[in-house]
């Protein structure tokens, strides 16, 4: 044998890692300690959602949006709310649309959360997974304020949201933020100034544009290879074109730039959110409810009898509504890219066929790209700067 010959070997790399968030096996082919190929296999957590929901009504559907991303739950539930009213051509109350907004930008900050303290974590920092989950469970405890649940909360729906805010709700989520916010720039100051962290980061993963395009990639995936492309911005969904935000984007497209610009993306949301408060706050007796709502039923005041109104309740919730034969194709900025639902409807109460696009499977399918030639190492760190979930992945 030579001294100096080369050895190839193959690693199976999974079926479970904590930097995957769920049932991922990796094939990786390796040179010494230098990756090769990087061959993901994924359907291990398949649970034929898109096939249950044909079998479901709508609004028997909507729970299963919130199992999909189980980090971002009411973003997947906004997006097939959204494609409903579409098909329904149903216009919803400003109160309800700027309280979207509101679990919207709290989501996309629990998200956040989630991915940079457990990326740290993966790497080797323990410190901000400890210090910063205190704040995702208090934010989990407005999810259950308005819904009854901390994670799937059913509470987006077609033509609105479930209820109301309750008392001291607002007061209650300017406090979060300011302290929210105190903290987040000590976290800024700690771990963005870590010459470790940046050492492992820095130059890692690196993707261009044009790659990024041709792989589908969206979200701040996208954004970090320095291309300005928000969905928020672009398609002005809900009231986002009266609020006043910017996007970050990066320059290299490493996973230091990725982890960038979530930091920023979070300082964002507490602008939103709180410019969002001070409308509701100034629209305070206005109804969640929408006039001559298709998927509310009526307001009890205007029912002829209790019987009525119970008798439109019960067939709202087991006959469902009623769609026409029309198709529709809705995508929203997700906290992890563009999530997007088609929906094919026959003039019955449950989709013809319902197709979801998840923006966690594109970015996958460019993680051999993104590790060939670096470490073995940094294949931990590629895969947690991706922030993939496997729920929605495996669907």
């Amino acid at each position: 044998m030579q001294i100096n010959q080369k050895k190839y070997f193959t690693l199976n790399f999974g079926p479970q890692h904590p930097a995957a968030h769920g049932v991922l096996r990796l094939i990786a082919e390796l040179e010494g300690e230098t990756l090769k190929k990087v061959e993901p296999h994924i359907g291990l957590l398949h649970r034929g959602t898109e096939k249950l929901i044909e079998y479901k009504t709508y609004n028997q559907s909507l729970p299963y949006f919130d199992r999909l991303d189980y980090v971002s739950m009411m973003s997947q539930e906004h997006t097939y709310s959204l494609a409903i009213e579409n098909l329904l051509k149903q216009e919803i109350s400003n109160k309800s649309s700027y309280l979207r907004i509101i679990f919207l930008e709290i989501t996309r900050i629990l998200n956040h959360i989630l991915a940079i303290t457990t990326h740290a974590l993966d790497v080797g920092s323990m410190s901000p997974f400890l210090w910063f989950f205190e704040y995702r469970e208090r934010l989990m405890e407005f999810y259950e304020r308005v819904s009854g649940a901390r994670m799937h909360s059913n509470y987006i729906r077609p033509g609105g949201v479930y209820l109301d805010i309750p008392k001291n709700f607002i007061s209650d989520i300017i406090v979060f933020c300011s302290d929210f916010k105190i903290d987040l720039i000590r976290f800024n100051e700690f771990l963005t100034n870590s010459r470790i962290w940046k050492e492992r980061l820095t130059g890692v993963g690196s993707i261009e544009k044009k790659i990024a395009f041709e792989y589908g990639f969206s979200g701040v995936m996208l954004r970090s290879t320095g291309l300005w492309w928000d969905l928020r911005k672009v398609l002005n969904y809900e009231k986002y074109n009266n609020l006043n935000f910017n996007i970050p984007i990066g320059l290299n497209g490493d996973c230091f730039d990725r982890y960038l610009i979530r930091l920023e993306e979070m300082f964002i949301s507490l602008d939103i959110i709180l410019e969002s408060l001070n409308w509701l706050i100034l629209n305070e007796m206005e109804s969640i409810k929408p006039n001559n709502s298709k998927c509310y039923y009526p307001p009890r005041s205007i029912m002829k009898s209790i019987m009525e109104y119970l008798i439109i309740h019960f067939k709202l919730f087991s006959e469902g509504i009623i769609v026409e034969n029309e198709d529709i194709y809705i995508s929203t900025e997700a906290p992890k890219g563009e999530f997007g639902v088609y929906l094919v409807s026959d003039n019955s109460n449950k989709p013809y066929r319902c197709k979801i696009r998840s923006p966690g499977f594109f970015h996958l399918q460019g993680l051999n790209y993104m590790t060939k030639n670096y470490m073995l190492a940094d294949l931990v760190t590629v895969i947690g700067t991706q922030d993939i979930v496997f729920g929605e992945i495996d669907r």
